[in-house]
């Protein structure tokens, strides 16, 4: 190791010289009691939960967690999957287009669309729960439902739909693997 740079010179104070003698300081004073300073607290407790906000889930499975209880009756999980909206009145669609949910729990959902759909109008949905590569053991929810409220979207033109679920159908397509069955 190298010892540049490491001493410094030493400056005398203005107006004296080296040459004069140094003034002794004050005496050593011997403290029996610390003073406490007189000061207010930066910290600030803040609530985690906020009150105005529900409780929701964020891409976590309702079932691997447990939360604050609320009000709702069944909680919501704040998923954004894939659905279909291939029936509205009864009609099957045309042209049934993939939107994007916002929330679900057990017994609805809220997603937005671009159609306007009214109160109590019977929808058909198509929800991928699960999406698998080349379909082997994806999931997906089939569901007639009830459009229960209707509110405007940020997006001109996009409403936001919340149904309320009738029936409810599972499909999934993991077939069993060939080295399992029977010759």
């Amino acid at each position: 190791m190298s010892a540049t740079k490491h001493a410094f010179p030493a400056e005398s104070w203005p107006g004296k010289t080296v040459a004069e003698p140094r003034e002794a300081g004050p005496k050593p004073q011997i403290v029996t009691e610390w003073p406490v300073p007189q000061r207010t607290l930066s910290l600030r407790v803040v609530p985690l939960l906020r009150s105005s906000l529900p409780r929701q889930f964020v891409r976590v499975p309702t079932h691997a967690v447990g939360v604050h209880p609320e009000h709702r009756q069944y909680p919501r999980a704040k998923l954004k999957l894939p659905l279909r909206l291939s029936a509205v009145g009864g009609v099957p669609e045309e042209h049934p287009i993939t939107l994007v949910m916002r929330n679900i729990s057990s017994t609805g959902i809220y997603f937005l669309s671009p159609k306007h759909v009214e109160i109590g109008t019977r929808i058909m949905l198509e929800v991928v729960l699960v999406s698998k590569p080349m379909g082997m053991g994806s999931v997906v929810m089939t569901t007639l439902a009830r459009v229960c409220r209707i509110e405007a979207a940020a997006m001109p033109g996009w409403h936001g739909l919340a149904a309320c679920f009738d029936d409810v159908q599972f499909d999934h397509d993991d077939d069993m693997p060939s080295r399992f069955l029977k010759p």
